[in-house]
């Protein structure tokens, strides 16, 4: 059995996903003409770009298509990675958060408390953080073209970045797809390693699908990659599939590796109680 997250098993699962006969499609070529058997692989770039970088290589030594999503903050953004990502032939797109980036640029902690949704303030919020995106935007775009765009989620934030489109519309932009809003998730399985793990939605603030009951329920549950790739083998999954990386998980070297694992346990344990406080909050709230 092989070590999980390194890049070792990762190249195992692409190579398993090409023996099974899946095409692999960029999310923007997946939403302009999605193949009937196909696999959509999207990275969220959100820390170590380096890694990303690594992942696109050996996608390109395998003929492989691919989805690499940027924030607009220091430890993600990388012009030369983003360009040399593109320029391998794979699809870069924005990974944006711009009502945690707009939140947390407010000083005066009166208006901040007053922010909550349906408020005068929540609206003006919003304004600011579609004013954010379209600077990152056209920013990400003087380097190489976006057509899709995908939310960053940040567990510890009270706001869901996803917010910005009750207002307004990305598509009058130029973007032509968010996987969150415009892939059927009742064709498309979908699978992500959130918290380093496959069963990640249980410790999951945000990057979870109401679907998710009905995947448990014929056995598309997975905690390893190694279980994904055998189930790869068996021909046991549907025909589309989307399935999100975090590479700075996905590491060979033994230092890097440990950290990282020790570090998502921790996060994980954190998360499963924030999502217990929320909903016990939720439970008694007075209104």
């Amino acid at each position: 059995m092989l070590m999980d997250f390194t890049l070792k098993t990762y190249k195992s699962l692409l190579q398993s996903i090409k023996n099974s006969g899946y095409t692999f499609q960029t999310f923007e070529d997946f939403i302009r003409n999605p193949k009937e058997k196909v696999v959509v692989l999207r990275h969220d770039v959100d820390l170590l770009p380096q890694n990303s970088q690594s992942f696109a290589l050996i996608q390109a030594e395998m003929s492989v298509k691919a989805t690499y999503y940027f924030r607009a903050v220091p430890e993600s953004w990388d012009e030369g990675i983003i360009k040399e990502i593109a320029n391998l032939g794979h699809e870069v797109g924005y990974h944006y958060e711009n009502m945690d980036v707009t939140y947390s640029k407010l000083k005066d902690k009166r208006l901040k408390a007053k922010v909550e949704r349906g408020s005068i303030e929540y609206d003006r919020l919003i304004d600011l953080a579609y004013e954010d995106f379209c600077e990152s935007l056209e920013k990400l775009r003087k380097l190489v073209a976006v057509s899709t765009i995908c939310m960053h989620g940040s567990p510890k934030s009270p706001f869901d970045n996803k917010a910005i489109w009750d207002k307004y519309d990305y598509r009058e932009l130029g973007i032509i797809g968010e996987p969150y809003f415009d892939v059927n998730f009742n064709e498309v399985l979908y699978l992500t390693d959130t918290g380093r793990r496959w069963d990640g939605w249980k410790v999951s603030v945000r990057d979870k699908m109401p679907q998710q009951d009905s995947w448990v329920k014929k056995g598309w549950i997975f905690h390893s990659t190694n279980d994904i790739i055998n189930a790869i083998k068996e021909d046991r999954l549907q025909k589309k599939i989307m399935i999100t990386f975090h590479p700075q998980r996905w590491n060979d070297r033994l230092l890097p590796w440990l950290k990282e694992y020790f570090f998502q346990k921790t996060k994980n344990i954190a998360k499963y109680f924030l999502i217990q406080y929320r909903t016990w909050k939720s439970e008694h709230s007075v209104f």
